[in-house]
């Protein structure tokens, strides 16, 4: 069987640091804002490039406590609108809804699978006062273009970089183009926790002092609470972890990318296409995800589950047809989206980690080009 991703497997490549690094924060009797924290929060903002990191309990949480955030500050105030790509994973969504903002959702590109940049600027409104980018499947949606409108509209950019640690433009991290951003440490992503966390990054200090006082029920003096906030703070030994596993990153993205290469090189299907943006293999792309489209995407499913070859389909469901969302006038759709629906309809993930062997590859690729319809 070549798994989808093997947790367990890349767990075990870090031992024995992870298990003695767990085992050092567990006697240390400390487990919650201690100097853990403070050493990843530091390394991180500078491998990121910021000033500013604050960790928390998810990404949701990051990307919903950012846009608190901006409404506590008075940068945004609830009712107005946040661009968004229309074929992002629903976390996304559910940050701007869960502020009462209203997300308006923008076709994506066919070929980079990133938001298209004249639909969003066609989708502005006065009501427009933030759009966020989504570094999809790990490649950078972010462009000197849509930096250059953002600020001259006035417009607040914010990244949800839950898949793409590390992942470079122009020789800066994703997470430190816009004026602020959201990363997951899920234990699946790129640099993953053993368990659930997130961080928000930024260099605008008041973002993130407000940030840090509405992650800590709203306080930033014990016991004295100036803000309606909530508990969402990254515990000491998911930090400890994540400090470990960052000095790696570099080093495992480049192996997804080798990966990548050769999914490029040898998948010869003509029943399957690799978008255009997916293949252009450089530093712009981590590929946490590796997605392919087709057709007939459940025989291919079929088929390689018939060769022992794991899949997933990111996402089955776009956003808008949510049961959620239905019926409830939540969200404002640009256009008629039929881009995301045929990506959501024909989009399916391969195998992909920084320990995947050669053989395990060459299945995946033999088992895809052996896919027929007849």
């Amino acid at each position: 069987m070549v798994k989808f991703l093997d947790i367990k497997k890349i767990t075990e490549s870090f031992e024995p640091e992870i298990s003695e690094t767990v085992q050092r924060v567990v006697r240390s009797g400390w487990y919650l804002q201690g100097e853990e924290n403070r050493k990843f929060e530091s390394r991180y903002s500078e491998y990121i490039g910021v000033s500013h990191m604050v960790g928390c309990a998810n990404g949701l949480d990051a990307l919903t406590l950012i846009l608190r955030a901006y409404i506590e500050m008075g940068r945004i105030c609830p009712g107005d609108e946040v661009i968004v790509p229309a074929n992002t994973y629903i976390a996304t969504i559910l940050s701007i809804t869960e502020n009462g903002l209203t997300p308006v959702l923008v076709e994506p590109d066919a070929d980079t699978l990133q938001i298209d940049f004249a639909k969003l600027k066609a989708a502005v409104t006065d009501n427009t006062k933030a759009v966020m980018i989504v570094h999809l499947y790990g490649k950078c949606a972010y462009s000197d273009e849509l930096g250059a409108y953002c600020r001259d509209n006035g417009l607040l950019l914010i990244e949800d970089n839950a898949q793409a640690h590390g992942c470079l433009y122009k020789g800066r991290r994703t997470g430190s183009l816009g004026d602020a951003a959201a990363h997951s440490f899920y234990p699946g992503k790129n640099l993953g926790a053993l368990g659930d966390g997130g961080a928000v990054t930024t260099c605008d200090e008041e973002l993130a002092f407000t940030v840090r006082r509405l992650a800590n029920y709203g306080s930033d003096k014990k016991y004295i609470f100036d803000s309606i906030g909530k508990n969402s703070r990254l515990d000491e030994v998911q930090a400890a972890v994540l400090s470990l596993k960052l000095k790696r990153l570099d080093k495992d993205n480049e192996r997804r990318r080798c990966v990548a290469r050769k999914y490029v090189d040898g998948i010869n299907n003509p029943l399957i296409r690799i978008p255009k943006g997916i293949k252009d293999i450089n530093d712009s792309n981590v590929y946490h995800l590796f997605p392919i489209m087709c057709e007939q995407r459940d025989s291919l499913c079929r088929h390689l589950e018939k060769h022992g070859i794991q899949t997933i389909i990111h996402y089955p469901i776009p956003p808008h047809k949510q049961k959620c969302y239905e019926g409830k006038e939540l969200l404002k759709i640009s256009g008629n989206l039929e881009v995301t629906e045929a990506i959501h309809e024909k989009e399916l993930s391969l195998p992909m980690s920084p320990v995947m062997t050669e053989e395990e590859v060459q299945r995946v690729i033999d088992a895809l080009n052996s896919f027929s319809i007849y």
